[in-house]
């Protein structure tokens, strides 16, 4: 049986928090909120926990976790030799959306980081995910608390409806800030590499550190076939039961080609969604189920609602979804990353 617990984001009450980590500390699962999505977390250094994370998502045992941590004498119990250009964003980012890839512990266990010598680490910057790490006097693995390939939660409800009898205790804390998931970045090179784009956008790293290569996963304009660093970079995510396209290209004239797909399918007798935005939505017909993400001139909006819109999508039962294409610049470069992933790379360019 899961049991759920109530928490004030804002203002934690501790003895709930007591509660949630004793089932940590007794190498339980907890789905717990961060400020991007839900996690589902478990002692890092607790192997059984951690197998048991892979088996309730059905995720790939090659897919890595990221380590969270409350602390920077917690970093240091799950790695080592800390570069200098780390330090610059932890001490820029953290707490924050922003996973390091750093040099991996002996003591955390190889299933952690998919068998890798190098280990995923960030600084939840959410009140309630802070607390319960503290409290558990453990770093936390945590994948987000879904079912392998499908839109990562971003409220308690979207956990229940995938976990729920599968794993020990859900927080619910509200909806998330950002939507979608931390920026992952490999440090260990001469050159940063970008491994997955999310909440801290590039631009704002390169202020930090200077230039950062991107990842052929990152740009996700084909599936990704090499040994996945980081989480998010190998497997299809983040996708929807109906298949998905994205159109990509001139803004006009990917709404003009949506359109013209979109009735084609309505004539099969299929049931369509549009993903569209705020500046476009009223440029298609009424028969289509649109759901607006947000407006262009607000992408942290629209990365806000980008999961939830995709369970929506489910919610109506489409058979089909088109999506618009969006600039991969900002946040937005990680909310065209999990398009392109969801539509398991999909892609009509016009």
């Amino acid at each position: 049986m899961t049991e759920i617990v109530k928490i004030d984001p804002l203002n934690p009450d501790q003895s709930t928090i007591k509660y949630a980590a004793k089932f940590i500390i007794d190498g339980k699962l907890v789905a717990f909120p961060t400020e991007t999505v839900y996690g589902l977390g478990a002692d890092t250094f607790n192997s059984k926990a951690i197998r048991k994370i892979f088996e309730v998502k059905g995720r790939p045992i090659d897919n890595p976790l990221i380590v969270h941590v409350s602390d920077i004498s917690q970093l240091n119990r799950v790695a080592y030799d800390v570069p200098e250009k780390a330090i610059k964003l932890i001490e820029r980012f953290w707490p924050g959306p922003l996973t390091i890839i750093f040099k991996r512990r002996n003591e955390v266990p190889p299933e952690v980081s998919a068998y890798l010598p190098t280990v995923a680490v960030r600084m939840p910057a959410h009140p309630i995910a802070l607390a319960l790490i503290r409290e558990s006097k453990t770093p936390i693995a945590a994948p987000s608390a879904n079912v392998s390939s499908r839109p990562s939660p971003t409220t308690a409800e979207h956990v229940i409806k995938d976990l729920y009898g599968k794993i020990d205790l859900i927080i619910d804390g509200g909806e998330t800030l950002y939507g979608v998931e931390s920026t992952i970045l490999n440090i260990q090179l001469d050159t940063p590499k970008l491994l997955r784009p999310g909440a801290i956008p590039l631009e704002e790293i390169e202020n930090v550190i200077g230039r950062v290569d991107v990842s052929e996963a990152a740009l996700a304009e084909k599936p990704y076939q090499l040994v996945a660093e980081a989480p998010g970079m190998k497997y299809r995510h983040y996708a929807p039961k109906a298949p998905m396209f994205l159109v990509e290209g001139e803004l006009d004239r990917i709404v003009k080609k949506i359109v013209e797909l979109a009735r084609e399918d309505m004539l099969k007798g299929l049931k369509v969604g549009v993903l569209a935005t705020k500046e476009t939505y009223e440029l298609y017909p009424e028969s289509f189920n649109i759901i607006v993400l947000g407006s262009r001139s607000e992408p942290y909006t629209i990365a806000h609602n980008l999961f939830k819109s995709l369970r929506l999508m489910d919610e109506l039962n489409v058979d089909k979804i088109y999506a618009e294409g969006l600039p991969m610049k900002g946040i937005l470069f990680a909310v065209q990353n999990r398009l392109r992933k969801a539509s398991g790379h999909n892609i009509i360019r016009v």
